[in-house]
C-alpha cells in the first residue's frame, strides 16, 4: 500500500508492526488486530506470504530481515512515513527454534541462529521503534516468549537460553520504561500447533513434527494466542499485563502433558 494511502486512513485508529507475520502467531495476530480496528504494518521475510495476507487483511506490509540492521532501519523509516512516527503497538513476535539436540551436541549454528531471531531481532526492533512508542498516546510493546522461558527441558537447551534471555529482556525494559507513557506485556504460550514451528525445529521431519502433538486433545492454535495478544492491548491504558501464561487444557506444565491413546 503506497504511504499516501496510508495517509488517508482515519489518524485516530491505532497504529500496530507485528514481525514475524507471514504465518501461525504472526499472521493470526494481524487478522485479529486488523478485527479491532488497528492499522496494520506487517513484517517477514516472505514476500508472498506478506502479498496474500494483504490481500486478505488489508494490512500494511513491510519484506524485511530483522536479523539485518540495516532491514532495521527500513523498519524505523517505515513506521515513521506510513504512521507519521506515532505508534500504538509493535508485536515481537519474529522468533523460533531450531534443533532439539542435547547440550552436549548442540550446533553452535543453531544457537547462534535462535539468539539472532528471538533475541537480537527483538532488541534491534525496540531500541529502533521505542522513540514512535513514545509519541502521541504511548505505546506497547509486547513480547512473545513461551513457557519455555520459564523452565528448562532436555534437548530444549538453545531455545530455553533463547527464550529466557528475551523474557529478561522484557522484564528489565519494564523497570527501564517506568514513568514512560510505555507498557511491557509478555505472553508466554505452551503447546500451539502452527504449520511450521515444530517444522522448522525437526529440520522437516514432519513425522517428528507431529508426534510433538500426537495424542493431545485440542492443542492451543495461533488464533488462541492472538486472542491474547489483543485483548492485552487493548486494556485501558492504566492496565499493565506484565505476563500472561497461556497451555491447552492438556498441557499442566511444560513436562506434564496428557496425551490420549490410539
Amino acid at each position: 500500500m503506497s504511504s499516501d494511502a496510508a495517509r488517508t486512513r482515519d489518524p485516530q485508529s491505532p497504529t500496530a508492526v507485528v514481525t514475524g507475520a507471514s504465518s501461525g502467531i504472526g499472521a493470526a495476530t494481524v487478522r485479529r488486530l486488523r478485527a479491532e480496528g488497528y492499522r496494520v504494518l506487517a513484517v517477514a521475510r516472505r514476500t508472498d506470504r506478506l502479498t496474500a495476507l494483504a490481500g486478505e487483511t488489508g494490512c500494511e506490509t513491510l519484506t524485511a530481515d530483522l536479523t539485518d540492521p540495516s532491514d532495521v532501519d527500513a523498519l524505523r523509516a517505515a513506521v515513521a512515513e506510513r504512521f507519521d512516527g506515532d505508534l500504538t503497538a509493535l508485536v515481537n513476535n519474529a522468533g523460533g527454534a531450531f534443533g532439539t539436540e542435547t547440550v552436549e551436541h548442540g550446533k553452535v549454528e543453531d544457537w547462534q541462529r535462535m539468539f539472532d531471531v528471538n533475541v537480537l531481532a527483538t532488541l534491534r526492533t525496540t531500541q529502533a521503534l521505542l522513540p514512535a512508542l513514545r509519541a502521541g498516546r504511548g505505546g506497547d510493546v509486547l513480547v512473545m516468549s513461551s513457557t519455555a522461558a520459564r523452565i528448562a527441558y532436555e534437548g530444549g537447551g538453545g531455545y530455553t537460553a533463547a527464550k529466557h534471555a528475551e523474557s529478561v529482556m522484557a522484564e528489565t525494559l519494564r523497570l527501564e520504561l517506568a514513568g514512560d507513557p510505555v507498557r511491557v506485556l509478555e505472553v508466554a504460550p505452551g503447546m500451539v500447533k502452527t504449520d511450521e514451528f515444530a517444522l522448522n525445529r525437526t529440520g522437516g521431519d514432519r513425522a517428528r513434527a507431529e508426534a510433538v502433538y500426537a495424542g493431545v486433545r485440542e492443542p492451543l492454535v495461533a488464533e488462541d494466542v492472538a486472542d491474547c495478544v489483543a485483548w492485552m492491548l487493548t486494556r485501558p491504558r492504566h492496565v499493565n499485563v506484565d505476563l500472561l501464561v497461556v497451555r491447552p487444557l492438556a498441557q499442566a506444565a511444560q513436562h506434564k502433558v496428557v496425551r490420549e491413546q490410539r
